[in-house]
C-alpha cells in the first residue's frame, strides 16, 4: 500500500479547500445562472410594458388604426414600432437596423425575441372587439443588462477567490492549532517511552478525541512500563538463577582439580556438575524455545498425547509415582512437541516435588482447546500464591527453606504457553495441587 506523502493537516486542509472550492464554484454559477435569469425576465417585462402603454394609446376610426399625434410619444427614449396590418404607421428614432426583424414579427402573435445581443422585441397584437387592426412591436436595448451580468460575473468570481484565500489562511491556523497538542502529545510519549515510563498525560476521564487519545497513550506507555519492568525482572532473575548452577560446576571442578579424590568422591562431584548443568540446559532452553515461538519462528503442530507422555516418562525416570491417562484419539494443538514438553515439564516436576503419594497427570480436549490436567495431593497452594507463584524466582510458602528448584519453572512454563496462544493456571486449594495447561487445537 503506498503511503500519502502529504502529512494529515496538508491533508484535512485539501480536503476542506477543496470542499470549499467545489461549493464556491457551484454557488457562483447557481448565482449567475439566477441573476441571468432575472435580468433577462426583466427586459422582456420592460419591453412589454413598453408595448402594453403604446397599445393603450392607440384608437380605431372607421376601421383604421390610428395612433395619438403627441410629440411625446416620438420622444428619442421611445422605442416602439407600430403596424397597421403589413403598414408601418409608426417609428421610433433608432438605427434602420432593427426595421427587418421588427418587420418580420408584425402580424404574428404575441411573443418576444433577441436581435442578436443588441435588442429584445416584443410583439403585441392590437384587437378590438375580437378584430385584429395591426401590432406593436417594442424594443428594449440589452447593453445595460449585458454589462450588469458581466461586472455580476466579474464580481462573484474576484469575491469567490478573496474567500477562498480567506478561508485557507483560517483554515490553516485553526487545523494547525487543533493538531499541535496531538504532535505534542506524540513527541512527549515517544520521550517518555525512552527515557521516563513513568511520566504520563493524566487528563482525568476521556470526554473528546484529544483526552481520549491521551488516555489511549497513558495505557500504552503503561503496558510499555509493565513490560519492561517484567523483562528486566525476568533477566535479572534468570541471571541470578543461571549465575547459581555455575558457581556450582565452577566450585566442584575447582576442588577435583585442588587435591586428589577416591573414585566415589569424583562420581558425586561429577554427578553434581552433571545436575547443575541440566538445570542451566532446562533454563535455556525454555527461554530459547520461548523466545521462537514469540519470534513466530516456529509454527508447528503435535499431538498433545505424545509430548505429555514424554514430559511423564522424563519425569518417571526419577520418580515413579506420577500416572498418565490418556484419550484413545489424537490430539493435535498448535505448537511443536519439543515446546508442548517445554510447558508440560515444569508442572509434572513441580508435582512430583511437592506430591506425597501420587500425581496425575490427563490429557483432555474441551472445545476448540486441549487440556493438560496435572494433580497431586501435596500441600497445594494458598488462595493469596495463585498468581505469584508464576512471578519468576517466587517459590510458594509450600516449598519452604528446601533449595530445591530455581524458582523459573512455572514462570517459563505460563510465557511458553502464552507465546503458543495457550495459558496455565492453578486452582489455589490446601488439599492438593492442580495446574492445567490449556492449549489452543491445531485448524
Amino acid at each position: 500500500m503506498r503511503r500519502p506523502r502529504l502529512g494529515i493537516r496538508s491533508r484535512l486542509l485539501v480536503a476542506v479547500m477543496g470542499a470549499v472550492a467545489v461549493a464556491l464554484v457551484v454557488t457562483v454559477v447557481a448565482l449567475n445562472l439566477l441573476l441571468q435569469q432575472r435580468l433577462s425576465a426583466s427586459a422582456t417585462s420592460l419591453a412589454k410594458a413598453q408595448a402594453e402603454a403604446q397599445l393603450g394609446s392607440l384608437d380605431v376610426r372607421d376601421g383604421r388604426l390610428v395612433t395619438p399625434d403627441r410629440p411625446d410619444d416620438r420622444a428619442v427614449g421611445s422605442q416602439v414600432w407600430v403596424f397597421a396590418g403589413p403598414r408601418l404607421i409608426e417609428r421610433p428614432a433608432v438605427p434602420r437596423s432593427l426595421d427587418a426583424p421588427v418587420r418580420a414579427m408584425a402580424g404574428g402573435p404575441e411573443r418576444s425575441r433577441n436581435v442578436g445581443d443588441r435588442a429584445r422585441l416584443y410583439a403585441l397584437p392590437v384587437v378590438r372587439d375580437g378584430r385584429r387592426y395591426g401590432t406593436v412591436v417594442s424594443a428594449v436595448s440589452l447593453d445595460p443588462y449585458e454589462e450588469s451580468e458581466t461586472a455580476a460575473v466579474v464580481g462573484s468570481i474576484v469575491l469567490a477567490v478573496v474567500l477562498l484565500g480567506a478561508i485557507f489562511v483560517a483554515s490553516r491556523w485553526m487545523l494547525g492549532r487543533a493538531l499541535l497538542p496531538v504532535s505534542t502529545m506524540t513527541d512527549d510519549a515517544a520521550s517518555w517511552s525512552e527515557h521516563d515510563l513513568d511520566r504520563r498525560f493524566d487528563l482525568g476521564e476521556p470526554y473528546d478525541e484529544l483526552t481520549r487519545l491521551a488516555s489511549t497513550l497513558d495505557g500504552l506507555l503503561e503496558r510499555i512500563a509493565a513490560s519492561l519492568r517484567h523483562e528486566q525482572r525476568f533477566t535479572a532473575e534468570v541471571s541470578h538463577e543461571l549465575r547459581t548452577p555455575l558457581a556450582r560446576i565452577s566450585g566442584e571442578a575447582e576442588l577435583m582439580l585442588r587435591r586428589e579424590r577416591t573414585p566415589g568422591e569424583y562420581r558425586a562431584a561429577l554427578e553434581a556438575i552433571q545436575r547443575n548443568a541440566r538445570q542451566m540446559t532446562g533454563t535455556v532452553d525454555g527461554l530459547v524455545a520461548a523466545a521462537r515461538r514469540e519470534a513466530g519462528l516456529t509454527r508447528g503442530t503435535s499431538d498433545a498425547r505424545e509430548a505429555v507422555r514424554a514430559a511423564v516418562e522424563h519425569a518417571a525416570g526419577r520418580n515413579g509415582k506420577a500416572h498418565l491417562t490418556l484419550p484413545q484419539e489424537p490430539i493435535r494443538v498448535a505448537a511443536d512437541r519439543e515446546l508442548v514438553e517445554r510447558m508440560v515439564q515444569p508442572l509434572v516436576d513441580n508435582a512430583i516435588r511437592y506430591g506425597r503419594t501420587r500425581v496425575d497427570v490427563s490429557v483432555a480436549r474441551s472445545g476448540s482447546a486441549a487440556l493438560v490436567q496435572v494433580d497431586d495431593d501435596g500441600p497445594g497452594v494458598a488462595d493469596e500464591e495463585g498468581d505469584a507463584i508464576f512471578d519468576p524466582g517466587v517459590r510458594g510458602t509450600a516449598a519452604g527453606d528446601s533449595g530445591n528448584g530455581a524458582g523459573l519453572g512455572l514462570a517459563l512454563a505460563r510465557r511458553i504457553a502464552r507465546s503458543a496462544g495457550g495459558e496455565v493456571t492453578v486452582t489455589p486449594s490446601p488439599d492438593g495441587g492442580r495446574f492445567t495447561l490449556r492449549l489452543p487445537v491445531a485448524r
